[in-house]
This record gives C-alpha cells, structure tokens and sequence, in this order.
C-alpha cells in the first residue's frame, strides 16, 4: 500500500502550468458509454475530485470522448479556490478548411463544456498531413492563445517532421500526445530528441499497451480472440516487435525487476515511461465510478530504476523488433496498428485535397490547382494527369497562395513539399506508391542531407527514380523545388 503522504510527481510544462506527471485519461467514458447511456454527471464529477485529492489533478480528455468535458468541467467546478484541476482537452476536426470561424467555434465548444474561460492545454490532432490546413489550424489557436482563451498549445500524434514543420514555421508548442511504452518506443528516438532540443513535453499514453503489460499476462497463453478494443490494438504492437515470446521475455524482465523493488509490473512498466528524457507526463485511463488503481499508481513515485534495471529490461527489449515508422504513423500509413484499421474506419471519408479539373478538350486529361497565385498567370497545373501519368509541377513551400513555409529550413520545407505533392496526385487517383521520379533542385549543395533524409522517409519503400542537383536560384524566399512523375496503375485503384 502507498504511503498516504505519497503525491505524483510534477512538471512544468509551461509558466504557470504545473501538471501531475500522471494525468488522468477519459478516454474510457466514451467506452462506458458506448450504449447510449450517458455517466452521472455528479457521480462521475465526484470520482474524479478523489483522483484530485490524491494528487492527481490533471484530466486529458477529447471532444469525442463522450461525456468527458462535461464531467471533468463539473468536476472543477466543484473544486474549491485555487485548486481547479488542470484540464486538457483535445480538438480533433475533420480535415478541411481551418478558418479563423471553424477554428473559434471548435474552441469555444471546448470552452462551454469545460465551463472555463482559458483551456489550461488545447491540443489538436489532425488525420491526414496531405491537407495542409493543420498549419491555418494552428495559426488561429495561436491567435486565440494570444487573447487568453488557451493556456498552451500542444498536438497529439504529430510525427517529428510535422511536428518540427510547426517549430520551424514559428507557431509555439508545448506538448506532442504520443503513444510510448515498452513495446513501442518511436517516441524515443528522434521525437524524444527534438523535443529536448526544442523545451517540448511528450504525454505519453499506451504506456500499459492496454493493460498487457501486468503480471497477470505473464506466463499466460496467447489470446485467440480479444472482444477489447484496446488490447486488441495492443496486441497488434505486440505481433510486430517478434510475437508472444518476446512479449513474454519482456514481461519476465519486468517481473523480476518489479520482485526486487516490490512492486508491480506495472508499476515498473510505468516508471521506464516517466523516465523517459523528453517524457513530461504518462496518461493514465480511469474508468469513472467502476474501478480506481490510485494505490498502486502511486507506487509509481516510491521507487527508481537503476543501472542493473535498465540493463535487464534492454536486453529483454534487445530480442524486439522495433516498431516501424514514427509516431502516429499507425493511423496514417501501414502497418495501421489500431483497433480497427486505419483512418478511414475512424472518419466516413477523407475528401480529395484539391479539386480534380478536367480538360475540355480532352477527356483522357485532367488537372488539380493548390491556389498559387502563379498558377493562373503562368498558366500550369500543380499536377496535371494525362492517361496513367500524373506529372507534378516543380513545388515549393508555399501555403495556400503565397505564404512561405519554414523559412531558411530546407528540412522543413521538404516536408510540405512532399505533402502537397502527395495531395496533387492523391486528387488526381494516384498515390506516393506510384511516384516513379523525382528532382530536387537545391539553392545550396550543401543542404542536400536533411533534404535527401525527408526524402528517404517518404520514399524509402518506393524508390523512385531521383535527380538532385544545385541551381543559382529559386524563385522566392526558398531553399528547395521538387518535382514529381507517377504512373498510376489498375491495382492501384485509381480512376484512368
């Protein structure tokens, strides 16, 4: 049993934002009420004040979490004065056009379930980074930090180029929502060290792989059929690092280490993940009125892993296969290691970025425009599909008709880059898979690293045929102009 003087360890995310680095997660509520039946708002507000009582005092919760907001609003409602819970909530739109209006009516939706005047963290999540309208998201939440109604920014399953992009663009972050544990740890590569670089904080959540990694699974035989929709997302992950027999290497580390501290194993799975050296939080789910693990997660506190730890859990670890890609990646590329698929089974449709214009001369043709304003007046398409060949015009970082992205990044600018060409070809039945050549024109040779890695990220599996060379210049504030050729094939599914 914990120590009744045992508090959660805190960490400032920001001036004048001091979290528990073990938040609540209410995500479960939308699960509990799944049914139709919405929890008792004072019954639930009521379980959530004894997990602020005992010190942990941070909710993280979603507009589609069912009741959530409302019962973490009331909950700090009845807080009494200067002991308001910390909420952080997130804003999770479908992609389209982010206007100062969509934006502020997204929040102020926030706002009214809350019952707050100032979210303490806003945090936007956004499905497809081909709709480059994250960045105008993200610019109006700014404007709305600035006059007071969010505390801080953050984002939840950004990879690291996207979220570096923001860094680089100027708009302030102070956290990145990431999936992390011991069976998953992406977020603890070049996430965890930008994040260093750049003061941002990572809310770590799966730290438990939806409870797999407890002592009860240890020893256990494989499950056939999982009925639970975390787990059976978890178990997933667990198939990609190598399959039950490494997961049950790694739960036999976890178990001796937790036998020498006496804990659980979960307790020791948790403290690897706040360890972690850009870990600012673990989010920890609660399912309100029916369960509390407050005891044990406050044993979380009492002990520290050391060298003879850690080197037991990385050789147990060594035997895994990491898991591929970055973070977020299992919602918007395979392997899609969630519940149930990828993003089309979380929204009905993702549109077509750009609008697919067809000649009028010529049925076999067809273009998409991005809204350069040097589109009409020289007269070319982003993208222009003619048969099975799409071929995309040289593309800079521009965003929407003349805004520089990242300036003086090249990195960066590749990013968008390579959005924007995978947006073109996508509105225009194509995919990345079909990119069969590519040029990259740099203003300075020297560049070509950071660029060619991007490169690499996007089309390490694909391949295309690539050119890179050095020009005396480019057209505007940018460092880099890439060019793109697919040919769409039947498999491919795309329209001819």
């Amino acid at each position: 049993m914990a120590d009744s003087t045992t508090r959660p360890e805190r960490r400032a995310l920001a001036p004048g934002l001091e979290i528990s680095r073990m938040v609540t997660g209410l995500w479960q509520v939308a699960d509990m009420e799944r049914d139709g039946t919405t929890l008792d708002l004072g019954e639930a507000a009521a379980a959530l004040g004894d997990y602020a009582g005992a010190g942990f005092d941070t909710f993280d919760m979603a507009d589609h979490y069912g009741s959530a907001e409302l019962i973490a609003g009331e909950a700090a409602r009845r807080s009494g004065p200067g002991r308001r819970p910390h909420l952080l909530t997130k804003w999770c739109p479908e992609p389209g056009p982010m206007t100062a209006e969509t934006v502020r009516a997204g929040v102020q939706q926030r706002l009214d379930r809350l019952g707050v005047e100032t979210i303490d963290l806003l945090q936007l999540h956004w499905w497809s980074f081909e709709h480059p309208g994250y960045l105008d998201a993200m610019k109006h939440l700014a404007d709305l930090q600035a006059a007071g109604l969010i505390g801080q920014l953050g984002v939840t399953n950004f990879d690291t180029d996207h979220l570096r992009l923001l860094v680089k663009h100027g708009i302030p972050v102070a956290t990145n929502q990431v999936c992390l544990s011991l069976l998953d740890r992406r977020a603890a590569g070049r996430m965890s060290e930008f994040c260093r670089e750049s003061g941002i904080g990572l809310l770590a959540y799966g730290t438990l792989a939806g409870g797999f990694l407890a002592e009860k699974w240890r020893g256990a035989r494989e499950p056939a059929e999982i009925g639970d929709w975390s787990r059976m997302k978890y178990k997933r992950f667990i198939d990609v690092i190598g399959g039950w027999s490494v997961f049950q290497a790694i739960l036999d580390a976890l178990s001796a280490v937790a036998r020498r501290h006496g804990v659980s194993v979960a307790n020791v799975a948790t403290r690897w993940a706040l360890d972690q050296p850009a870990v600012a939080a673990v989010i920890v789910g609660a399912r309100l009125g029916e369960s509390e693990h407050r005891a044990d997660n406050l044993r979380c506190f009492e002990f520290a892993l050391d060298d003879s730890d850690r080197e037991r859990l990385d050789a147990a670890l060594a035997e895994a296969k990491p898991v591929p890609g970055d973070c977020g990646d299992e919602y918007r590329r395979p392997p899609y290691l969630t519940a149930s698929g990828d993003l089309s089974h979380h929204l009905e449709r993702l549109p077509p970025v750009f609008e697919r214009i067809p000649s009028p001369d010529n049925p076999d043709r067809s273009y998409v425009s991005t809204g350069s304003i040097w589109e009409p007046i020289a007269g070319f398409g982003r993208a222009t599909r003619i048969g099975d060949r799409i071929l995309v015009s040289g593309t800079t970082a521009t965003h929407g008709s003349d805004e520089p992205v990242c300036r003086g990044d090249p990195a960066g600018q590749t990013v968008y880059i390579l959005d924007k060409i995978a947006a073109s070809i996508s509105s225009l039945g194509g995919t990345l898979s079909d990119v069969v050549r590519t040029r990259i024109y740099l203003k300075d040779i020297d560049t070509w690293e950071p660029v060619s890695r991007v490169h690499g990220r996007y089309f390490g599996q694909i391949r295309p045929a690539n050119t890179l060379i050095e020009v005396s210049d480019l057209a505007g504030p940018y460092d880099v102009e890439i060019e793109a050729e697919a040919v769409v094939t039947a498999s491919a599914g795309g329209p001819v």
